[in-house]
């Protein structure tokens, strides 16, 4: 499905918005199959190597991916000023090009919705109101869907680390003070007049950055543009699958595994002639909860990497920071640093 609504206007804004080439497609990136028995196998080793990985056979129906996916084409379709009735975000709302309150920019636009129906977001409960029934509905039946599976993963990847009970991790995303939250991601096509100024390069429609929460679930249209991080350095671009499902290691779980599992660097480029539509769930804990490394993961006399700290006060450094930065730096022990234990996302 396409947006229909005109190339993104150019504004002061555009103007920041960094280009960078495209890489090749990276066909190395682990699958699981969650009706496999290795599956929890295979979940813990791809997110020791790469922090990502794609599920297939998850159990969610093509028809609601498909059903959100019209929606959002709808909504991303209409006028500048039907839109920005839903902004600005607080974070939740409609957003355009800023990414963030402190300066980061990108060629997106944006509807960010709480996805915890226990808590009240006053914007996201008016963005329901201003919109049709049909649009709720597509939004509550896929984050239901999306939210099983993730629970459903989270238990796999206990079993594979060996933790008692299984819903350790998963528990955390089942709280009814869950403060989860769910994104649905336009990248327009760039501009004809724009084209030739960028010889070849694409403009960065979200730039690199780690998700602080537990765990992120992406699915989009089939119109390419993720690149992750790999541990050496070298950026790759992700193939796209609209029936399946990408899932990436959150800055919350690499503290909770004592770095074991590493939060990946990702950022996503613009198409020079197609449009994205992206959906992603982003699974946190509720906000009094306090994050530390699992005793049950640490090895005897093995040393906590990372400083305890709540849900709230991570995420409130997260908000204060820039996209790019080492977000989990200010709650690293001094002495793990030092050794050389800790590596810099």
């Amino acid at each position: 499905m396409v947006v229909q609504a005109q190339p993104a206007a150019l504004d002061p804004l555009s103007n920041l918005i960094k280009s960078c080439k495209p890489t090749s497609l990276f066909t190395e990136i682990p699958e699981v199959d969650l009706t496999d028995p290795a599956a929890k196998t295979q979940i813990v080793k791809a997110c020791e190597e790469y922090g990502f990985f794609k599920v297939v056979n998850h159990g969610v129906s093509l028809e609601l991916m498909n059903k959100l996916e019209a929606e959002a084409v709808k909504f991303f379709s209409q006028s500048q000023s039907e839109k920005d009735k839903a902004s600005p975000p607080d974070p939740f709302g409609y957003g355009s090009k800023r990414i963030g309150p402190n300066g980061d920019v990108g060629w997106i636009e944006y509807l960010l919705l709480n996805a915890n129906p226990q808590l009240t977001s006053h914007k996201t409960l008016a963005i329901f109101q201003e919109r049709s029934q049909k649009f709720r509905r597509a939004v509550d039946e896929y984050i239901v869907a999306v939210k099983k599976m993730s629970y459903q993963v989270m238990e796999l990847m206990a079993d594979g680390l060996n933790i008692k009970p299984r819903n350790v991790m998963s528990k955390l995303l089942k709280d009814e003070r869950s403060d989860s939250c769910f994104r649905l991601n336009h990248y327009p096509p760039c501009p004809d007049h724009q084209l030739q100024a960028l010889s070849g390069r694409n403009l960065i429609g979200f730039g690199e950055h780690t998700d602080p929460q537990i765990i992120s679930v992406l699915r989009s249209n089939n119109t390419s543009g993720l690149q992750i991080q790999l541990r050496d350095g070298t950026w790759v671009s992700v193939p796209s699958d609209q029936s399946s499902f990408f899932l990436n290691v959150g800055d919350a779980l690499q503290v909770m595994t004592n770095g074991r599992f590493k939060s990946v660097k990702h950022r996503v480029l613009a198409d020079t002639n197609k449009s994205r539509i992206s959906m992603i769930y982003f699974g946190g804990p509720p906000l009094s909860e306090k994050i530390a490394p699992l005793p049950t993961l640490l090895a005897e006399e093995e040393e906590n990497l990372y400083k305890e700290f709540t849900w709230c006060e991570y995420k409130m450094s997260a908000y204060k920071s820039r996209l790019a930065d080492h977000r989990l730096g200010l709650f690293e022990k001094t002495t793990a640093k030092r050794s050389g234990q800790i590596s810099p996302n």
